[in-house]
């Protein structure tokens, strides 16, 4: 099955189980222990306070092919994490924001990993669920080289997909002053779409701002005319809405960015930021369109372009910018994301992103890349 990824498939875990409750003392306890095991000092957040930004969505471990090639020939991988609201939230944690993800993983070791990680990062997971009965998902990804990659999915029925509303997960979604939301959670299944509605219920309650990705993934919906009708619903309720070019044009039919970035401007949202790849991406409001070109740097992997875009537009708007500085730094996270091989690896620390924009508007070509964990 397609999906918007070039060479993108969905496959099933063997192990799934009955849809239900499967957090007990145990899955609470791994949790706690996972989170307790953070290796960096700094990643200590508070459990109980506000938040600046929640997210929420599927997790998944993803395999990164070590060498170029088809993947049926690869033999080496590197472990990593994916899930594009995981990598946002992971942007937020490294530029120094108090940001909190609310998923489900399985009890085996990837959920064990996939805690552990996110909660090495900064990230608060005080929310996240552990399923007894079903696995979290998989990925393998090919090495793109420059280009986007192969990459192939084991999510059906797994953990991330039971994410479902709770009580609990009300008043965690109410210590946030924003919450960011994408389509995939839309479409992994119809318990995750009615935790993403509940989720922007509270924050509209709450006063909190909502941004939308759509962030279409056509396989994982019953057909196209379901996922243009459920993520422009979901559009609607939304106070920012950032679709690329391509993904605009399906959802509304229109050509044009000025033109996509009119529909939503008609259904409610005060900003829509269309993205167009090489192109840029501009900014709608009421008081007119505004331009970002993009950054030159060397790209390796396209894959989490889009979430690090979104993660530094957030992060720009917590800390108080205008629309023109929170564009720059959205474009600036965005590049960074694209120079290395794994979803999260290019996301920048605050020093990180201040010296490259510190090197880009002094002239300075290239980029000072993270290091490819071993």
């Amino acid at each position: 099955m397609s999906s918007h990824l070039p060479g993108t498939t969905d496959a099933s875990p063997a192990a799934t189980g009955q849809v239900g409750p499967g957090t007990g003392a145990r899955g609470s306890a791994l949790v706690a222990k996972a989170r307790d095991a953070a290796s960096d000092p700094s990643a200590a957040v508070d459990t109980t306070g506000p938040l600046d930004a929640v997210t929420f969505g599927e997790v998944m471990a993803m395999f990164i092919a070590q060498d170029p090639g088809p993947l049926e020939e690869v033999v080496a991988f590197r472990r990593s994490l994916a899930g594009a609201e995981a990598n946002v939230a992971t942007g937020l944690a490294r530029l120094g924001h108090r940001v909190g993800w609310l998923g489900r993983v399985g009890d085996e070791p990837f959920g064990r990993y996939a805690v552990s990680e996110l909660a090495a990062a900064g990230i608060d997971v005080a929310g996240v669920t552990v399923d007894e009965q079903a696995p979290t998902g998989l990925l393998v990804k090919s090495r793109a080289d420059g280009g986007d990659p192969q990459v192939v999915y084991f999510r059906r029925n797994s953990a991330g997909s039971r994410l479902a509303p709770s009580a609990a997960a009300d008043g965690y979604l109410a210590r946030a002053r924003h919450v960011h939301v994408t389509g995939i959670s839309l479409a992994v299944s119809a318990s995750s779409r009615e935790f993403a509605f509940r989720a922007v219920d509270i924050a509209r309650a709450t006063g909190a701002t909502v941004s939308f990705d759509p962030n279409l993934r056509p396989s994982l919906w019953s057909g196209p005319d379901e996922m243009v009708r459920e993520v422009n619903r979901m559009a609607a309720l939304a106070d920012w809405v950032l679709p690329g070019v391509a993904e605009g044009r399906v959802l509304t039919g229109r050509d044009a960015p000025d033109g996509i970035a009119g529909f939503y401007r008609d259904l409610g949202a005060s900003l829509v930021v269309v993205k167009d790849g090489g192109r840029g991406a501009t900014a709608f409001t009421d008081a007119g369109p505004l331009h970002r070109p993009v950054f030159p740097v060397t790209v390796v992997d396209t894959v989490g372009a889009g979430d690090g875009f979104a993660a530094g537009l957030i992060s720009g708007h917590l800390d108080g910018l205008g629309l023109a500085a929170q564009l720059e730094r959205a474009a600036a996270v965005g590049a960074l994301a694209t120079t290395s091989p794994g979803d999260r690896d290019g996301l920048p620390t605050r020093a990180e992103l201040d010296l490259f924009l510190t090197d880009a508007t002094s002239g300075v070509r290239g980029v000072r890349a993270r290091p490819v964990p071993a």
